[in-house]
């Protein structure tokens, strides 16, 4: 045989076996990727507002619940959050003409980008402590902040998801807010603490 068409026939060989092995290695590698999503029912956010009274500080826990989003190979989740998952309305009973149309209203999406394959590769009892970058959008901005989140592995399809270091929210900022003020108002608060510590439990579920 020619060595010429012997060379050609060997390329043409391994770009044969190259098309045809790629998808395949491809398909077995997405395979291996979990499919990561919130537990709405195990999901949610609490934040504890101080009251400061005349006979002193009075703690209260409010909540944003239902969190959902699913986790993406690229390692985005998208939680959008809305008035109805806070518990404002079931605090409140009547809610006045000005905060009824917000019920189902948007207040916010907050994108999280953290690695998904480092998720598979927990064992079952094993936690993971990484900083993960959370995007908020709302009202027309954007801003970026950091979160240390401790991932630990409670089973073979589920992970829990929980801030590793103290959180806090500037109450003296929230109070400068007039939306958030009104709102505050309505719940009873007049004067706030400076200190509103917030905590992440969340859980994600293979499905």
């Amino acid at each position: 045989m020619d060595v010429r068409y012997a060379s050609i026939d060997q390329r043409f060989r391994r770009l044969a076996s190259t098309l045809l092995i790629a998808p395949l290695a491809a398909g077995l590698s997405l395979s291996a990727h979990a499919a990561w999503q919130l537990d709405p029912e195990q999901s949610q956010v609490t934040a504890t507002i101080v009251e400061v009274t005349p006979n002193g500080p009075l703690p209260r826990t409010h909540r944003v619940s239902g969190l959902q989003g699913e986790l993406s190979d690229a390692g985005t989740l998208r939680v959008p959050l809305r008035f109805n998952q806070t518990d404002v309305a079931e605090r409140l009973g009547q809610m006045p003409s000005w905060l009824s149309g917000l019920t189902d209203a948007p207040l916010a999406t907050v994108t999280a980008y953290f690695p998904a394959q480092r998720l598979d590769e927990l064992t079952v009892g094993e936690s993971l402590t990484d900083t993960v970058t959370l995007e908020v959008q709302s009202n027309g901005g954007r801003r970026q902040e950091p979160l240390q989140v401790r991932f630990t592995r409670e089973s073979s399809a589920v992970i829990r998801l929980r801030n590793a270091e103290r959180v806090v929210m500037d109450g003296s900022a929230l109070m400068a807010n007039q939306n958030a003020r009104g709102i505050l108002l309505l719940l009873g608060y007049e004067e706030i603490g400076d200190e509103i510590p917030v905590e992440l439990d969340a859980t994600l579920v293979d499905r």
